[in-house]
């Protein structure tokens, strides 16, 4: 097998959909908490009170209404409140990591755990705290952490107040957060994400104009500011510690031409370009590609971009590439072809590949073809810190969870990884999705279930919370034990 001897493997959560606690400790909400549950089929809503006093539903990419609130309201069930309750067990699920060999475990920070409302000049001590305890305990184990300082929790008041990653000052106020991050765990954290799936700021490019213009010109905007934070943030925390490691993190598809028609080829192209590299090039790289100003014409966009800006993204280049990995996608400019459809999955079903329950498809050699194509681009470390199968499971009365299934998904895309190891790539790590079972970030779900283990909870909350060991547990802790000889398991 190829996976050196140091490889670090482990699992990653992150803070809104595992640990709960959302309104304790002096934690100040944000949008995962005023955002209701779903399914593959129905969207979560994000409510608010309008400014006649009156309840309203908005979905993710809808503009609040003027004069309108978020809330919590009182008939809505809201699953990121509790989530799996991490914030008051993490000692327990740590012990469990560590029973299964651990050397990584990645998690993240709530921004509004540490600055309630995001603008406050003094952090708060308690949040500071748990955050200290819950890095010692993985130390205790021996278990590094990778921190991901931003994962789709910004404080509630800024994308109230602010209008979010819209507003410049969210810059300095994000770099503000981050060197706090970086100044009280030192010696403790020296894995660390600036934004998770930054590129998810993107809109899924259409050829039918279906999506309005103005949200190419919001979510390019977004990117932005997020790149020039991410850049600052990168340089602080190297003047802070040299030993810190900071990467990038992309959602990664693997994308395919559905047909060998010269228009589908290149409408593939520009798929990779618009969705994967437009983000991890300016990142890695450290300034705009040459497509970008295709791409802004295309969409008919106009940054706010300084040439200060552009001084900072050369600056504070990242020194790893992250991504995750759940499936690849069909890429097609034909009309006809029987569609996918499910949650953040969408495109051309490809007939040579299986469909989760969820409408992802499962696909190791795709990850293969992305740790070769993206070492080359770059030739940075790389980690694949999120990569895992959301499927039914059953508690059965013996507390054994049986999921064959997961093992089967896991030991192809492990070979996939071996493979690129081999083959060139400096692969150094690899963090399942989720390593226990956490709320879905895109419906909502406890039922979507990741985890080798198995929280005794379910779509609305019922339950005990108990931990239970699956089958697949006892697979993994036997593989990290072999560092990835699958021989015999």
């Amino acid at each position: 097998m190829a996976f050196p001897k140091n490889f670090l493997w482990g699992g990653a959560t992150a803070a809104n959909q595992a640990e709960g606690a959302w309104n304790e400790g002096g934690r100040g909400p944000a949008l995962t908490d005023v955002t209701t549950g779903g399914t593959k089929d129905t969207p979560r809503y994000i409510t608010f009170i309008d400014k006649d006093g009156k309840p309203g539903f908005k979905k993710k990419h809808d503009k609040l209404p003027e004069g309108a609130k978020y809330a919590v309201l009182k008939d809505q069930y809201y699953p990121n409140h509790l989530a799996i309750d991490q914030y008051h067990r993490y000692k327990e699920d740590i012990a469990l990591f560590a029973e299964m060999g651990f050397k990584v475990y990645r998690m993240s920070i709530s921004w509004s755990r540490l600055y309630p409302k995001g603008i406050e000049e003094v952090p708060n001590q308690e949040g500071i705290e748990h955050y200290r305890d819950v890095f010692k305990e993985l130390r205790k184990y021996n278990i590094e952490p990778l921190v991901t300082i931003w994962h789709f929790d910004t404080p509630l008041y800024l994308e109230e107040e602010f209008d979010g990653w819209n507003n410049r000052k969210l810059i300095d106020l994000y770099v503000r957060f981050a060197e706090t991050c970086f100044r009280e765990y030192k010696g403790l954290v020296k894995y660390w994400l600036t934004f998770n799936e930054i590129n998810n700021s993107m809109p899924q490019p259409v050829r039918d104009g279906s999506t309005p213009l103005w949200r190419y010109q919001e979510g390019l905007q977004q990117l932005h500011y997020q790149f020039v934070a991410s850049a600052k943030a990168v340089q602080i925390g190297h003047r802070i510690d040299p030993e810190n490691m900071i990467g990038c993190m992309i959602c990664g598809i693997c994308y395919y031409p559905a047909t060998c028609d010269p228009k589908d080829i290149l409408w593939n192209r520009h798929m990779w370009e618009e969705k994967i590299f437009y983000c991890s090039d300016v990142q890695c790289k450290g300034s705009y590609p040459t497509y970008a100003k295709r791409m802004w014409k295309k969409y008919n966009v106009n940054l706010d971009i300084t040439e200060e800006d552009l001084e900072e993204l050369k600056k504070g280049t990242v020194d790893m590439y992250t991504f995750s990995y759940y499936m690849s996608q069909n890429v097609t400019t034909h009309d006809g072809m029987e569609k996918v459809g499910g949650n953040m999955s969408s495109g051309t079903k490809n007939p040579y590949l299986q469909y989760s329950d969820w409408g992802w498809s499962t696909d190791p050699s795709g990850l293969d073809y992305y740790l070769e194509m993206i070492y080359d681009r770059y030739e940075k470390p790389i980690m694949v810190v999120e990569n895992g199968l959301g499927a039914f499971d059953t508690l059965e009365e013996d507390g054994t969870v049986h999921d064959p299934f997961r093992i089967d998904y896991f030991r192809e895309h492990i070979k996939a990884m071996d493979l690129a190891i081999e083959n060139g790539v400096d692969l150094i790590g690899y963090t399942t999705w989720g390593c226990i079972d956490v709320v879905s970030a895109g419906t909502g779900e406890i039922r979507k279930r990741y985890g080798f283990i198995y929280v005794d909870v379910d779509d609305l909350g019922n339950g005990t919370l108990n931990r239970y060991r699956k089958d697949s547990f006892y697979w993994y802790k036997k593989v990290i034990e072999n560092n990835g000889n699958l021989e015999n398991l």
